[in-house]
């Protein structure tokens, strides 16, 4: 049974005109909608704001104010915009500063146009994208800092951790390895909607803002090496 796809309401920001219009007209033309564009950080912050997209395209290097930290802003506003970064950059330290930032995804302009609109729709629901390649390093890093973390304190925290359910932990635990909602549905034989409703109910529960927060404290419950 195959899904049915609506459209997403997507911001393009990128200081390059051309190629602006380019990822513009492609994701328009896979039936998304296009609120608004932006060529440099702060024109995204005001049109980001006005505007409210689910997600919002955006570039590192931009003029003014810079793409990390437009990303901050608008996921600190609160509009619910979810960030997939498209960056010539495949440099380690920016893919960590943005998903430090609150990026949901993190692509590179190699990207094909069935990659950047199936990252589009993966992103508008949650799920964490990125370059192949890329995804274990924020993975690894989250480890690196779950590694560093002093004992005690994780020992409090999870002392006071909301109780989940047991299908809520065994989401939990698929997410901390890194699979996507599709995956963890055919692992688990539930639906992809079924997965969402879970993800959604434990990100409320532990007062987290998205999955890539999830994915960090799962990593440092331990739960990617169960």
């Amino acid at each position: 049974m195959s899904e049915r796809r609506e459209a997403i309401r997507v911001m393009v920001v990128d200081d390059h005109p051309m190629w602006r219009d380019a990822v513009v007209r492609d994701l328009a033309a896979a039936g998304h909608e296009v609120v608004a564009t932006a060529g440099d950080g702060d024109q995204a912050v005001r049109r980001a704001r006005a505007t409210a997209p689910e997600v919002l395209v955006l570039d590192l290097n931009l003029p003014g104010k810079g793409g990390v930290e437009v990303c901050r802003e608008v996921v600190r506003a609160g509009t619910g915009a979810r960030v997939l970064v498209l960056s010539a950059s495949g440099e380690h330290a920016d893919v960590l500063e943005a998903v430090k930032a609150g990026a949901t995804g993190y692509l590179t302009k190699s990207a094909s146009p069935e990659e950047l609109r199936e990252g589009v729709r993966r992103v508008a629901a949650g799920d964490p994208v990125f370059t192949p390649g890329l995804a274990g390093l924020v993975l690894g890093e989250y480890r690196r800092l779950a590694g560093t973390a002093p004992a005690p304190r994780r020992r409090r925290a999870e002392a006071g951790a909301p109780r989940l359910t047991k299908r809520e932990t065994e989401v939990l635990r698929l997410v901390a390895k890194g699979l996507g909602y599709r995956q963890i549905a055919d692992r688990l034989v539930i639906s992809h909607r079924t997965v969402q409703n879970h993800v959604q109910n434990t990100l409320r529960k532990l007062h987290l803002h998205n999955r890539v927060e999830l994915a960090r404290y799962a990593i440092r419950r331990g739960l990617d090496e169960e």
